[in-house]
């Protein structure tokens, strides 16, 4: 890791700087990717399939007999894990509902909100070299709590073709309703346009790689909406001497396993305490199985000193992370000050895992700074808001006169003329 002491507020920006390629590099490819799907449909998925995946696959479409086999593979200690982390997380996303909103704003105008679920969701999931069937779990269930009528699932197969038993359980578990063997930009591709076999999506969920993320916002251009955009995982943990350093170490290599694109940062009043973490990450380092990748992860991250708290604060905010762990002894001003974090894990004995798994909070979270105006998914990312009004003959009669004056004065007369004919009509049975 790079170790930065006291750097000057002028240098943050280059500091901070994520070691991801920009929209621009990968745009061009994303447009083709998008335009084939586009016109060829299935044709064109099975031909990206067999060219990034190594498979050839006579229909994307996963079967009830393949989805059966998956329930019978996969260990009954994990069915138990899958089934305790979706009780958390339902319990955690059921309490986001929120009762009808109204009230009479004039006497005889009465404004209400309701919110509805969006009827089609399109979820991404990652596959790669880690199988995230815990993001299932992330999306699936407050979909299903928000009671989207039919929930679609991608994910990229394995060169034998199949998709993950772990992820097909849980996707079952959680009533995903047709899920397909398609992974990268042609899955969010066909999510957006719908092909002979995928149905077209109003919304797509789910994090990815750099690639995926650009194919998320470029199906925008086409009127899907997306969750946010979920890029390369980072983390920032922020420390004193009342840390563990070798729990520091821990969560900082828990998101460096993630990919080689990850990046994270100790953010630290200590001077000892960054010497202390370096080491236990380079201990911590030898005897884990994604080794490779941490270390290239490892290598685009930083330890950082500053030497006052409010600095931290300014500094983390600027970075804006995906997830923030708090190990100081005045947790709590780190807790009431931030402003730009995904999500917040505060204290010692709270690993950014708990949260990845089985806690209840969400884990899909906005990257790359997009923290500082995205929240990460939630129950109300599975709905809309829907306003009604209704307005009482004493109602018009309040409000009549303001409305003619104000689309009088914009010059639309057939707005004043809407208000007018019934407000004469009320004067006739007078």
């Amino acid at each position: 890791m790079i170790k930065i002491d006291n750097p000057k507020r002028s240098d943050w920006q280059v500091i901070l700087k994520r070691p991801t390629r920009t929209y621009a590099n990968i745009e061009p490819v994303a447009k083709e990717v998008f335009d084939k799907i586009r016109r060829e449909g299935d044709a064109a998925l099975s031909e990206y399939t067999t060219r990034f995946d190594h498979v050839s696959l006579i229909t994307q479409k996963v079967s009830e007999g393949e989805i059966q086999e998956a329930i019978q593979a996969v260990p009954e200690e994990l069915k138990q894990a899958i089934q305790t982390a979706k009780i958390n997380i339902e319990t955690f996303h059921k309490a986001q509902k929120t009762p009808v909103l109204e009230v009479e704003t004039t006497p005889g105008v009465r404004c209400w909100q309701e919110k509805r679920p969006i009827q089609k969701v399109g979820l991404y999931i990652p596959g790669g070299t880690a199988p995230l069937f815990s993001t299932i779990l992330m999306l699936a269930v407050p979909a299903q709590i928000a009671g989207c009528k039919e929930v679609v699932l991608c994910s990229p197969p394995n060169k034998e073709g199949n998709i993950h038993p772990a992820i097909l359980y849980t996707a079952n578990l959680c009533g995903v309703t047709q899920i397909f063997k398609a992974g990268g930009m042609q899955a969010i591709a066909a999510m957006t346009f719908g092909t002979e076999s995928i149905p077209k999506a109003y919304k797509i969920f789910g994090p990815g790689n750099q690639y995926v993320t650009v194919a998320k916002q470029l199906a925008t251009q086409f009127g899907v909406a997306i969750d946010m955009p979920a890029g390369p995982s980072e983390l920032l943990v922020v420390a004193d001497d009342s840390a563990v350093p070798a729990f520091v170490a821990s969560d900082l290599l828990s998101q460096a396993e993630h990919g080689e694109d990850s990046q994270v940062i100790l953010v630290s009043t200590s001077k000892k305490m960054i010497d202390s973490v370096e080491q236990e990450i380079h201990a911590q380092l030898q005897v884990l199985p994604r080794k490779s990748i941490a270390e290239k992860s490892i290598a685009n991250s930083k330890l950082i000193y500053v030497d006052n708290h409010q600095t931290a604060l300014e500094l983390i905010d600027e970075y804006g992370p995906e997830h923030f762990i708090i190990c100081t002894e005045n947790e709590n001003f780190y807790v009431d000050s931030i402003a730009n974090a995904g999500s917040v894990f505060v204290g010692n004995y709270t690993p950014e895992s708990a949260g990845d798994y089985a806690s209840g909070t969400n884990h899909t979270l906005p990257t790359n700074g997009s923290a500082k105006n995205y929240s990460g998914v939630h129950l109300d990312s599975f709905m809309k808001s829907m306003t009604f009004q209704k307005v009482s003959e004493m109602g018009i009669q309040n409000i009549g006169k303001t409305i003619e004056t104000m689309a009088e004065a914009e010059g639309l007369q057939a707005h004043k003329n809407a208000v007018t004919l019934r407000l004469n009509s009320l004067s006739v049975k007078l």
